[in-house]
């Protein structure tokens, strides 16, 4: 078997990812775009050179051997951003779990240890194959070596073989350092000589060969002020030569034995990428391993119930439903299993629904019951004519609390985690996607058996911890009886006009129509404006538009690329415009339309209560949380979501500005405390005391500054991510950040003191004792350090704003029952609560629901709510 060898230039690749894609994070706040864009590129490489030794070389730190001749070496270089420094963890983590090797080296560069394994390996006869974002290696071809490096995009890759550098430049690989000795590079601050660009360079290498056969012969070369330039750097030459030279002798420790490659652990692999909310990358892998979780051999005595006596029931039972898919408005439920103090029973699904007994316990309030997943199995039970009750114990919700980063999905992995008690996850007992299948029924008793008993094991053990926590209130008290509501609230449904939405639907065919006839016009010639190919060719040949990224089959036409093209060209306006209203028509128009039910025209979310870190709750199938609203045609899709009775109306109220008011609260500022109850407009305020100018003299600029300032604080915002969001430099961000902490001492005081107190437990905590655990807050590597200090900054705000929402939902439904209403909650969308009324009911909901919100929590600022009404979702915005 042939040997081949990739060497990736580990930081340049990294780089070259970052500022490649826009800023990507994923549900736990942790920025992506980097390590997803080096992933791509680990499977580009895996599955097209199929290597049999693989390393990723590091740069091991901003010192090297090159500094000792020249102190000013990369100098120059921006700090690098802290959102690009804190995804270095991840991806070393990422190289691992793909079982390849990484290696760095005091002193030396990435590069170096490249050039030094590349000729070992040329030597022992392997096909070498290098990859980097830096020419310099470039100068490593040879027949045996080629080098890859990467254009405007992640995985669009130029080789370089020493055929190819003759081409383009004209000279061997050898004289790659020579042209960068005379031409320097301002990246690396390598100084060459002073006027000599690429093309003098390459003029002069083709008639002198190297830079010392050009010092050796300065008075041949034409042209006086040339001569005169090499003449007086000559030394500036030599020593930019040293530089750019890539030594072949580094001291590595590391042997190429060290560097097989025998593939990923692709459990681990899913892991992470599960971790990083990598879905497309989940999807297109195949996971041939046995999810956690291992096969318990031991017997366990369980009884197959066919007719349901009282002799089963008990005043504290576990009850577990089983429902094969994540989406339990459409799945059916499988079978049902019990346990209690008379033992562990499996119940078929008819024997359930066809027992009087079986009803009447499952709507007992008093009969306490301990489920996985409240919400879930209130629905599922509900669909099918069943009312459960009394349910006060979920070890869903209750893991979710104790440690919210566990993504734990399942009854196998809370067990595990919680208690160590191992049952087979049902990846490996009902197969995987297409494959899977329910098994015969006693085997089916049998493990629906074992979970219903790991819950009511669970029960005592998992509340003592809550309580050792101080979280049983925050469980008992506001997840549980949330979820209950949750549960109605997705069982109600939310109606549309089915026809409003067939009318929008028209109207944006018409709109697109229109978009595409313009875009023709531009274009001059009619083509498929969704064929990335076309479209391409338009754009950078007939059109002459500047090619920002290439792909293998062309040009890259994706939304960054078009974005930074918008201001070339009207026809690209036209295309990101006719690309959003397409958008709109297939995901929210169609999208609706599929999943609204025929007869009732009711859509049926789910709220996710165990999702996100922070506390959040989101929505899937559909995302009723994330309905466009920038664009008119995106927020008309509202018009569509309309009451379910006649005469009723629709009314909204959303919390003001809550993550600002918290953060004022628990940083206790006066400057921001004084503002929020003189019920200041708290962006003008900031600029105010940021700029030193009167209410009066704040500019609309000055405003916008504020208000990103005063948002990204919330969000532990760097200089970086500032100066992206404003269009202004580091360091106009860096100074208006420093500005905004001297105008709230306050501020200041809180982020320092939020991450000495979670150095010192381990976690941050809401006002609710929510907490998040944040481990990494004491590594020893800065990167992951830094992140975990943001975390700890911003985790208090957005998860206490996240609870206090709660709070408000589950006061709301006390209310509405209290008052003997028949408003309901349909939606809970961020900081807002939707409901749907009778008109005769709005005078009364104007009181109550601004007067629960606002007494959900009492803070040292007021909390504010401001609320709209009409016939649609959209006419209450």
């Amino acid at each position: 078997m042939e040997k081949k060898i990739v060497l990736i230039d580990g930081n340049s690749i990294a780089y070259r990812a970052f500022f490649a894609l826009p800023l990507l994070n994923n549900d736990k706040g942790i920025h992506t775009n980097s390590i997803y864009g080096f992933t791509m590129m680990l499977n580009k490489i895996l599955e097209e050179e199929k290597p049999t030794h693989m390393l990723v070389a590091f740069d091991a730190g901003k010192t090297t051997f090159r500094h000792a001749s020249f102190k000013q070496y990369k100098g120059g270089r921006q700090k690098t951003p802290p959102e690009l420094s804190e995804q270095f963890p991840f991806i070393r983590d990422l190289l691992d779990r793909f079982g390849i090797s990484q290696y760095e080296l005091e002193n030396y560069e990435a590069d170096d240890i490249i050039g030094t394994l590349s000729l070992q390996a040329e030597k022992e006869g392997f096909e070498v194959k290098i990859i980097s974002g830096d020419k310099d290696l470039t100068q490593l071809s040879s027949p045996s070596t080629t080098v890859g490096i990467t254009r405007k995009g992640i995985t669009d890759i130029e080789v370089y073989t020493p055929a190819h550098i003759q081409e383009k430049y004209g000279i061997g690989p050898g004289q790659i350092i020579d042209m960068k000795g005379l031409m320097g590079d301002a990246s690396d601050n390598i100084p060459g000589i002073p006027g000599v660009g690429e093309k003098t360079a390459l003029k002069l290498l083709h008639q002198f060969g190297t830079v010392e056969n050009l010092l050796e012969s300065i008075d041949e070369v034409s042209g006086q002020k040339l001569k005169e330039k090499i003449e007086e750097h000559k030394e500036s030459a030599v020593l930019s030569k040293q530089l750019a030279t890539i030594t072949r002798q580094a001291p590595i420790e590391i042997k190429l034995g060290d560097t097989v490659y025998n593939g990923m652990d692709k459990s681990k692999v899913i892991s992470l990428y599960k971790e990083l909310g990598f879905q497309s990358l989940l999807d297109k892998m195949e996971d041939t391993s046995e999810a956690e979780g291992d096969i318990v051999q031991e017997d366990i005595k369980f009884e197959k119930v066919e007719e349901i006596t009282s002799s089963l029931i008990a005043a504290e039972s576990s009850l577990y439903i089983e429902i094969l898919e994540d989406n339990y408005h459409r799945a059916d439920i499988i079978g049902i299993s019990m346990s209690n103090k008379n033992g562990d029973f499996y119940i078929p699904v008819e024997a359930a629904l066809r027992s009087d007994v079986f009803k009447t316990w499952a709507g007992d309030e008093s009969k306490r019951k301990a489920v996985f997943d409240a919400k879930r199995s209130i629905v599922a039970l509900k669909r099918r004519g069943i009312e459960l009750k009394g349910v006060d114990f979920d070890i869903f919700l209750a893991s979710y609390i104790l440690d919210p980063s566990e993504s734990v999905d399942d009854v196998a992995a809370i067990a595990k985690s919680q208690r160590g008690i191992q049952i087979q996850s049902d990846e490996a007992f009902y197969g995987k996607g297409a494959k899977r299948s329910v098994p015969e029924e006693d085997r089916l008793g049998e493990h629906l058996a074992r979970k219903s008993q790991a819950i009511f094991n669970m029960m005592e053990p998992m509340v003592k911890k809550l309580e050792e926590h101080e979280q049983y209130q925050l469980f008992t008290e506001l997840e549980m009886p949330l979820a209950i509501i949750l549960a109605q609230m997705e069982v109600q449904g939310v109606t549309v006009d089915v026809d409003r939405l067939k009318e929008m639907g028209v109207e944006l065919s018409q709109r697109l129509k229109a978009a595409e006839e313009k875009i023709h016009q531009h274009a001059g010639e009619s083509f498929n404006i969704n064929s990335p190919k076309q479209l391409g060719v338009i754009l950078f040949e007939k059109l002459g538009l500047p090619v920002v990224k290439k792909t293998k089959t062309g040009y890259s036409t994706s939304a960054d690329v078009l974005e930074k093209l918008e201001n070339e060209h009207e026809m690209v306006r036209e295309i990101l415009h006719y690309r959003q209203l397409g958008k709109l028509k297939s995901t929210y128009i169609e999208g609706l339309l599929k999943v609204a039910d025929e007869k009732t025209h009711k859509v049926h979310t789910r709220f996710n209560q165990a999702l996100t870190a922070t506390g959040r709750l989101s929505s899937t199938d559909p995302n009723l949380q994330n309905i466009p609203i920038r664009l008119e045609e995106g927020r008309k899709i509202r018009q569509a979501f309309i009451p379910s009775e006649k005469d009723w109306i629709i009314f909204a109220a959303d919390y003001s500005q809550i993550e600002l008011r918290v953060l004022a609260h628990i940083a206790n500022d006066e400057g921001l405390i004084e503002a929020f109850r003189a019920d200041m407009d708290i962006h003008t305020k900031t600029a105010m005391d940021v700029f030193h100018v009167s209410q009066d003299e704040v500019t609309p600029n000055m405003r916008r500054h504020a208000k990103a300032v005063n948002f990204g604080i919330v969000y532990g915002i760097s200089d970086y991510g500032l100066s992206q969001s404003l269009g202004i430099t580091r360091k106009e961000a860096g100074k208006f950040i420093d500005q905004y902490l001297e105008s709230f001492p306050g501020v200041q005081e809180y982020m320092k003191e939020s991450i000495h107190e979670a150095k010192k437990k381990g976690y941050s905590t809401t006002l609710l004792q929510r907490r998040r655990y944040i481990p990494e807050i004491t590594s020893r590597n800065f990167n992951l350090r830094s992140f975990a200090e943001r975390t700890a900054m911003n985790t208090p705000i957005q998860g206490s704003a996240a609870d206090i929402i709660k709070l408000a939902m589950i006061n709301m439904s006390e209310r509405l029952e209290e008052e003997n209403l028949q408003a309901r909650l349909l939606l809970q969308v961020h900081d807002e609560l939707i409901f749907e009324a009778p008109r005769g009911e709005l005078e009364m909901l104007m009181k109550i629901v601004p007067e629960e919100m606002e007494r959900a929590i009492e803070l040292k600022v007021p909390l504010k709510v401001d609320y709209a009404y009409g016939p649609t979702w959209f006419d209450a915005k």
